[in-house]
């Protein structure tokens, strides 16, 4: 069972090294290369079916759905509750099953965690995708095993706690970012009118999150894309490098705070991209 004082150190990670023995490495490639030619796939285009994570909602995406639904592809968006890993899975899954056709699942820093889950088992989940996101293994809490170092780890996160209880009584606690503190935190590069907009209308995650262990790990079976984030003061981009290299992902380094999606919409879409025409 993982310290409270732990917990309490991150929501999103809690940072890591990015040394496994025995797993091969994934080759990053540079954000500021040049934008690759399309090769012209054939077949209809999967339906893209983004999934958001914690302290955000599905608006983020705008402008990757938008870019998406310019290049052909159809797109879909997962309200995430943030209730418990067994619950988003499962709001996740509904979803998927709603589709007709091929997939590409995508998954932003929590929601890394609910696309390892709810792929597995769906033949039609081509591609996984991952935003500067979780990607724990079967058995393992959300952030991964406990035991890994940690020698570059994040600050522990400005979270601000509110009280809850269910239809049932049941108390609990939800988790927030400090409003104050969320642009440094989750979206420094974000301009200041949009983070604090982000802010405001944040989803918070309960509590629970943090001792949720995965039931699954789609990424063993799904050929897996990760977007590295090294600007991240969110999610460590240590324990980012790990989760890419275990899941032996094609990696894209990119300076981009946790907000990848908000700032650096290409690079996103790119990625998303590059995982249909690698599929085909």
């Amino acid at each position: 069972m993982f310290s409270r004082t732990r917990i309490r150190t991150a929501m999103l990670s809690l940072g890591a090294a990015a040394v496994v023995a025995g797993v091969a490495m994934a080759v990053p490639a540079s954000a500021s290369s040049a934008p690759e030619a399309k090769p012209v796939a054939k077949g209809p285009k999967p339906t893209v079916v983004l999934v958001h994570g914690a302290f955000a909602d599905a608006t983020g995406f705008s402008t990757v759905i938008t870019k998406l639904t310019r290049d052909g592809y159809p797109v879909r968006t997962v309200s995430n509750p943030l209730r418990g890993l067994a619950t988003d899975t499962a709001a996740a899954k509904d979803v998927l099953n709603d589709v007709k056709g091929p997939i590409v699942l995508v998954g932003h820093s929590y929601g890394g965690a609910v696309i390892s889950n709810a792929a597995a088992g769906n033949p039609h989940v081509k591609a996984l995708v991952y935003l500067a996101a979780l990607a724990p293994d079967k058995g393992e809490a959300i952030f991964g095993p406990e035991d890994v170092p940690m020698p570059h780890p994040i600050p522990p996160l400005p979270l601000r706690e509110e009280p809850t209880v269910a239809a049932d009584g049941t108390a609990g606690t939800d988790l927030y970012l400090q409003e104050d503190k969320f642009r440094e935190t989750f979206a420094a590069d974000v301009d200041p009118a949009t983070a604090a907009a982000m802010a405001v209308a944040q989803r918070p995650g309960n509590e629970i999150l943090l001792t949720s262990k995965s039931a699954a790990a789609a990424w063993r079976t799904i050929p897996s894309w990760y977007l590295l984030t090294k600007e991240d003061h969110a999610n460590s981009p240590d324990l980012q490098h790990f989760f890419a290299q275990r899941a032996r992902a094609h990696t894209t380094e990119i300076n981009s705070s946790h907000a990848v999606y908000v700032s650096h919409p290409d690079a996103v879409t790119r990625i998303i991209e590059q995982a249909d025409r690698g599929t085909r």
